[in-house]
């Protein structure tokens, strides 16, 4: 037998629309109430006043004394009653004498009968009302003595129905039901139209439905490794998790704060704060390389920008590394070419019997390799740093550039401090060489000079590269380390440019040194780095 469905809760939108359309039915009804009351009060105090003003009025009339005196009070008064009573807008007025015995009445067959209600507080000389069931029904009246010449001659009774009063009340609780249907449909159309807004907003998902949603977006912000920001229309951070915390460096009151507050670098900060798209662009900040993805939010208009971080520092070193490499391989291989062809050269002088012309061609070509690795290691007795400069070395001659070691280099072993990295000196150095051959090449007399040393005091290691390239502007002197400046085309996709000399500022800042850019003697550019020779190196430094 297959269960019934239960029903699925309303959304929350349904929800707060039912409580919201009870809530204001309730508060129409009770002021609907409350002014019922408080009109049929009003009506029977404003009858109360009329009332005692009609007969007050009449009891203080000189021609209803005057009639009082006659044989027959009932000729002259009756037919002033009457127009009284259509005058004044009430529903009897009775003249009696001070016994009760009418002298007037709407209807002539009651006329000589005793009033029906009380007369005793009138006959004392105090007028009085009630509400009393008489010969015409229930009615409120007023009961007020007849003076003349300080003697009770009559009383007089002026009333109203209690069904007129009824019915004037009934008037104005037509109206008022129709202000409240009025306020009642109009507080339901409001109602609705918020609460259609509200379920567009929550999807049509109840109140467990978003808290859970909630819990798994919570979840899912801490456990993701990437760093996520989100940022609200005016560039405010409204979320960020932890990843993309430890990758920006953000305190606790990053929640809030605009995105140029931050103190990120300016690239990163105008990439933030784009309104377009940015697929896998690479940012430097002061210790990490990351590639960021941007994605506005829209939905008619713009809401805000979802970021997201990835940590690369590791990857772009060990691909600085591989490019290393793999120059080192291609020099490698021209090496081998050109042996070849010196060895082909060989033979063919053997061949031809030139034995010793043979043998001096290769002493020549030894000695000149070996002299260049002698005078290589000599002035640089550093294993990294000389390996380095000998595959750069060939790496450059095999791209029409000479490298060449100043002879002002010194720099022996054991020199550079457990905090220089074999990895951190080729970002350095071996970025400051290849954009310097990529500088002077194509030139005439392209030169590359290379130039490292500790100083006098022994406190900082000192490493110059110049070429003979056509130099930097002094007007861009500060903009050739930041990320994307580049006076070479850009490569493949737009990327690849503009990143090494930002490497390399970015490891001198982590190392606490310092890197500028001069204009040569000869022309071309000098950039120098120092960084210091010390076991500790400082968090901070400036570039």
């Amino acid at each position: 037998m297959r269960s019934p469905a239960l029903p699925l809760p309303r959304s929350l939108a349904g929800q707060l629309f039912a409580m919201q359309a009870v809530l204001i039915a309730v508060v129409v009804a009770g002021y609907a109430l409350f002014t019922y009351v408080s009109d049929r009060r009003q009506a029977e105090d404003a009858a109360v006043r009329q009332v005692r003003a009609v007969a007050r009025t009449i009891a203080d009339a000189p021609s209803v004394r005057a009639a009082i005196r006659t044989p027959d009070p009932t000729a002259d008064l009756e037919p002033y009653a009457l127009r009284v009573t259509r005058d004044a807008d009430v529903d009897f007025v009775t003249i009696m004498n001070p016994d009760g015995i009418r002298w007037t009445h709407p209807h002539t067959g009651e006329i000589g009968k005793r009033f029906l209600g009380r007369i005793a507080p009138a006959r004392q000389g105090r007028t009085f009302t009630e509400t009393y069931t008489g010969t015409l029904g229930p009615s409120v009246r007023a009961v007020t003595p007849v003076r003349d010449g300080g003697r009770i001659v009559g009383l007089v009774s002026a009333g109203i129905k209690v069904e007129a009063i009824s019915a004037r009340v009934q008037d104005q609780v037509t109206a008022l039901l129709a202000v409240a249907g009025a306020a009642l449909l109009l507080g339901a159309v409001g109602t609705y139209v918020v609460n259609a807004r509200l379920r567009r907003h929550t999807h049509g998902m109840n109140a467990a439905e978003l808290s859970r949603m909630h819990d798994y977006h919570q979840a899912a912000l801490h456990a993701v490794r990437e760093g996520l920001l989100m940022l609200d229309g005016l560039g405010r951070v409204a979320l960020a998790n932890d990843g993309g915390r430890e990758l920006l460096d953000l305190g606790e009151d990053a929640v809030g704060r605009s995105v140029a507050e931050l103190g990120l670098p300016g690239p990163l900060t105008g990439a933030l704060l784009s309104r377009e798209s940015r697929v896998d662009e690479v940012h430097l900040t002061a210790s990490r390389v990351l590639v960021l993805n941007t994605s506005p939010v829209s939905g008619g208009e713009r809401r805000g920008t979802v970021v997201t971080l990835r940590d690369v520092t590791e990857l772009q070193s060990l691909m600085g590394e591989l490019d290393s490499e793999r120059g080192f391989s291609q020099a490698l291989r021209a090496q081998a070419h050109e042996a070849a062809n010196r060895l082909h050269t060989v033979v063919s002088l053997i061949e031809l019997g030139r034995a010793e012309e043979a043998v001096d061609f290769a002493t020549a070509e030894l000695e000149l390799a070996q002299a260049l690795t002698d005078r290589v290691v000599a002035a640089v007795g550093e294993p990294v740093l000389a390996a380095l400069l000998l595959g750069k070395t060939a790496q450059a001659n095999e791209r029409g550039v000479e490298l060449v070691v100043s002879p002002d280099s010194r720099l022996d072993d054991g020199v550079l401090p457990p905090g220089l990295t074999a990895r951190d000196l080729v970002t350095v150095l071996g970025n400051l060489i290849d954009n310097a051959v990529d500088a002077a090449q194509g030139g005439p007399g392209a030169r590359v000079t290379v130039t490292a040393y500790a100083s006098a005091d022994a406190h900082s290691l000192v490493l110059k590269v110049s070429d003979t390239g056509p130099g930097v502007d002094p007007a861009h002197a500060g903009l050739v380390f930041q990320r994307g400046w580049s006076t070479k085309p850009a490569g493949p996709g737009g990327r690849g440019r503009g990143l090494g000399l930002a490497l390399v500022r970015q490891a001198v800042t982590r190392l606490g040194g310092t890197l500028t850019v001069t204009e040569g003697e000869e022309g071309g550019a000098v950039f120098e780095v120092r960084l210091p020779l010390r076991a500790e190196v400082p968090a901070g430094g400036s570039a």
